[in-house]
């Protein structure tokens, strides 16, 4: 992987062309390119067949001009970078940016190419791309431009690492509703594609993630737990409670307490207001009063006869 930084800063991870995929292509190119050159002189000796040798020597020359230089300087304009060749092999020519190239490099990369692969038949354009750490040539260099590969191998990229076992409910306790959606983002691309890491780089972006999180979470990353772990334990715990909230708060609510054999259920008697009930009766006979409810309106239930009145119905007023 090489890291390209935009003008943006942005940082790229982009896999160079190695030798090999570029020779093929380079030699798919030249072969069309060859073909075309050799369709169109015949065409051209046919048809000027009747002139002198001097304007057929110039037509000559300005054929092989147009075909075999102009010709790949245009295709890779128009293609941003994708000849036959390219395209087949899976590679793109960018600029050391990553952006897409334009006429001037298109232009600096065909010049130089005459004399490094045309006239020299690959040598320099080899040695060049051994020498360079990104298997770039000297067209390459001069150009600003770097041949990257499009095509790369497939990886399961939605497969995340679980935790370590002994981290199961370690972090339940985290504060994690300052965590940002993006730092979150690149936890899961991290750990999607920690085994395409070096080790090196891997464990240096682990760090500043774990950092990263810690610093939102208020909480510091424990010494004894690797970063890597850490980052899977708290992605982890983080989609259980959005399960929990997604799947879980369905019945009870946001918020709402947890249903449960948390209390015994006790059936609820109405029972009058005190400034309606009815005032206590004294032991005794007492002189009947029109304010006195009779004992079948009071919400109390009674088996027994009391003093001085009939016996209860046993009748409960509606709450």
């Amino acid at each position: 992987m090489s890291e390209l930084v935009t003008g943006e800063a942005v940082a790229l991870e982009l896999r160079p062309a190695r030798l090999p995929s570029r020779a093929l292509a380079v030699l798919l190119d030249l072969a069309v390119a060859v073909a075309v050159y050799v369709a169109v002189t015949i065409a051209l000796v046919a048809s000027t067949s009747s002139l002198d040798g001097a304007a057929q020597t110039a037509l000559t020359i300005a054929t092989f001009v147009l075909v075999l230089v102009g010709g790949p300087i245009a295709v890779e304009t128009l293609s941003h970078g994708r000849s036959l060749g390219k395209m087949a092999c899976g590679l793109r020519v960018v600029r050391d940016d990553g952006g897409p190239i334009r006429f001037r490099h298109s232009l600096v990369r065909g010049l130089i190419g005459v004399i490094e692969i045309l006239m020299t038949f690959g040598v320099i354009a080899c040695i060049a791309s051994l020498v360079s750490a990104r298997g770039r040539r000297l067209g390459d260099v001069f150009a600003g431009t770097l041949v990257v590969r499009e095509r790369v191998p497939f990886s399961s990229g939605g497969f995340l690492p679980p935790p370590p076992p002994w981290l199961a409910g370690r972090f339940s306790g985290l504060d994690l509703s300052a965590v940002p959606d993006d730092l979150w983002l690149a936890v899961r691309q991290y750990l999607s594609r920690a085994g395409q890491l070096d080790s090196r780089v891997g464990w240096a972006m682990a760090e500043r993630l774990a950092a990263d999180v810690a610093a939102r979470t208020g909480a510091p990353v424990p010494r004894e737990v690797p970063p890597p772990a850490y980052l899977a334990a708290v992605l982890q715990e983080r989609q259980a409670r959005e399960t929990r909230r997604a799947f879980g708060g369905a019945s009870t609510g946001e918020g709402a307490a947890p249903v449960g054999p948390t209390a015994p259920v006790v059936p609820v008697v109405p029972v009058a207001p005190a400034s309606m009930a009815p005032p206590p009766v004294p032991p005794g006979p007492q002189p009947e009063s029109p304010s006195v409810p009779p004992s079948h309106d009071r919400p109390e239930v009674s088996r027994h006869v009391p003093p001085g009145g009939r016996p209860g119905s046993g009748f409960v007023p509606p709450a």
